[in-house]
Order: structure tokens, then sequence, then C-alpha cells
């Protein structure tokens, strides 16, 4: 069904919005609070255990006033930025992330676990209500990468690039927006949840089979961290698409539910 450009449609049901920018606050408090976690072993290693020589990713400081950091063995000067940072208390110490992005900000792994875990359960909350509100209100079938999608995925690429005049047809959200929304929602979601599962020691005593199933606790940190900058890769361009495709209507629409359509706007699959 196609609507003439202007037309409002009401796009988001009350739970939908709600569970977004609930979701958007969690989000952000746990990165936050992750970061702090992870300044308690600033490493990720290809292990089931810590094992330096299967390191993939650290932030140390090999002397005062020099911060580094080691991606697959190389290694670069970031001081002041990473591993020699602020220590959230007005100095500057041997710390992987500083204090302005961590929660709290003074190096304390016991209050970064407990914001960390109490978001977590608001953020799977939110993503369950989401796809509960749009699975009731018919819109999760909406987006959902289908095969007939598959071969407009580069026409619409291709319009992004500005190679051609117009968008492939589509409807409410256009074949590359379901990739990504099928990706990050029925993938990289469930590998956050699960991992963060699997790092829980409280979890890991009850269900030890899930951390040996993401190959140990520190192979299981990998994908954590991995999947959270998925999910970082995702907001930033989520953040891009809407500052730059009608900023006013896309903040109207997540706030009141009425989308006003634009010129190659669809309103159904």
């Amino acid at each position: 069904m196609n609507r003439e450009p202007g037309t409002k449609v009401y796009r988001y049901a009350v739970l939908t919005r709600v569970s977004h920018w609930f979701w958007v606050v969690a989000f952000a408090v746990l990165v936050s609070s992750g970061l702090q976690i992870f300044n308690a072993a600033p490493y990720l290693d290809a292990s089931d255990k810590s094992s330096p020589t299967h390191r993939v990713f650290a932030i140390g400081s090999p002397s005062d006033g020099v911060g580094t950091t080691e991606l697959f063995g190389h290694t670069f000067t970031t001081t002041g930025w990473l591993g020699w940072t602020d220590d959230g208390m007005g100095g500057k110490t041997a710390r992987a992330f500083p204090g302005w992005i961590t929660i709290p900000a003074y190096q304390d792994l016991a209050d970064g676990r407990r914001w960390h875990l109490f978001f977590a359960w608001i953020a799977a909350a939110c993503w369950l209500g989401w796809l509960v509100s749009s699975a009731i209100k018919g819109n999760l079938r909406e987006i959902v990468l289908r095969p007939s999608d598959l071969p407009k995925l580069w026409p619409m690429q291709a319009y992004y690039f500005k190679l051609r005049k117009e968008p492939p047809p589509h409807g409410t959200y256009n074949p590359l927006q379901k990739a990504a929304y099928t990706t990050i929602l029925f993938v990289v979601a469930p590998l956050v949840v699960l991992t963060g599962l699997a790092l829980s020691p409280g979890v890991d005593a009850i269900a030890q089979p899930l951390t040996w199933f993401f190959g140990g606790r520190q192979f299981a940190r990998l994908w954590h961290f991995t999947a959270m900058l998925l999910l970082l890769g995702f907001f930033a361009v989520h953040t891009f698409q809407v500052a730059t495709q009608g900023i006013i209507n896309q903040l109207r629409s997540m706030i009141t539910g009425w989308y006003r359509l634009g010129d190659h706007d669809g309103v159904g699959p």
C-alpha cells in the first residue's frame, strides 16, 4: 500500500517508543559501565583463559606518563586517550579508559558491575518489549530481511552513494535497514545477552556449559566486547541517518508515533 508524500501515518506504538528511549539510556550506561569493568583487566585474549600469546587487544602503561594500545601485535602510543588517562578525580594515572567515559568516573570494579547488571536487565526488557510490541502491531514482519529483499541490497546502496536517482521500491524499511535491524535484533543482541550471562560468576556456577560454548571466559569477553562494538557501529550509522534524513520528522515519529511520508517512503513490507 502506497500513500502520497506528506501523508502522516502512525508508525510506532507506545510500547515501541518507550522501549526505544529506555534502551538508548540503558545502552549508554552499559557501554560506560562496561568500560569501567574492562579497566580491571584491560586486555582481550582469543583463548579459554588469560594468555599473552593469544592477546588480540590490550591497553596499558609501560611507564608513568605513557599510554599504549596493542591491536593484533601492533603497538600504538595513545597517551592521554588510552593507557595513561584521566583518573576520574582530577589527576592522571595508568588506566585503560579515562574517567570521563566510565561509570563511575573513579576506578571501582564493584560499582561498575552493579551499574552494568542493573541496566543489562533494563536493556533486555526493552529488547523483548520492542519485539512483543512490534509483533502485536504487525511491524516485525516489515523489519525482517526477506529473500525478496536480497536483490535490492546493492541498488539501495547505489542510491545512498548517489549512483542512482531513486531507491528500489520498498515498504516502511528499505533493504539495507532490514539487513541491519535483522542482524542486530536477532544475532548481535542475543550474542551480547548470552556472552554477558556466560561472564557472570553466578550464572557460570549453575550453567557452566554456556561459558564452555563460547570457548571459556576469555573468549566470552572477546565476543562480548566485539558485539558491543557492532552495536556502537549500528548506533552511529542509525544516528547519522536520523540526522541526515529529516531529523525533526524522525524524532517526532519516535516521540509521538506519527511519521510524515517522504518522496520515497513506503508504509508496508
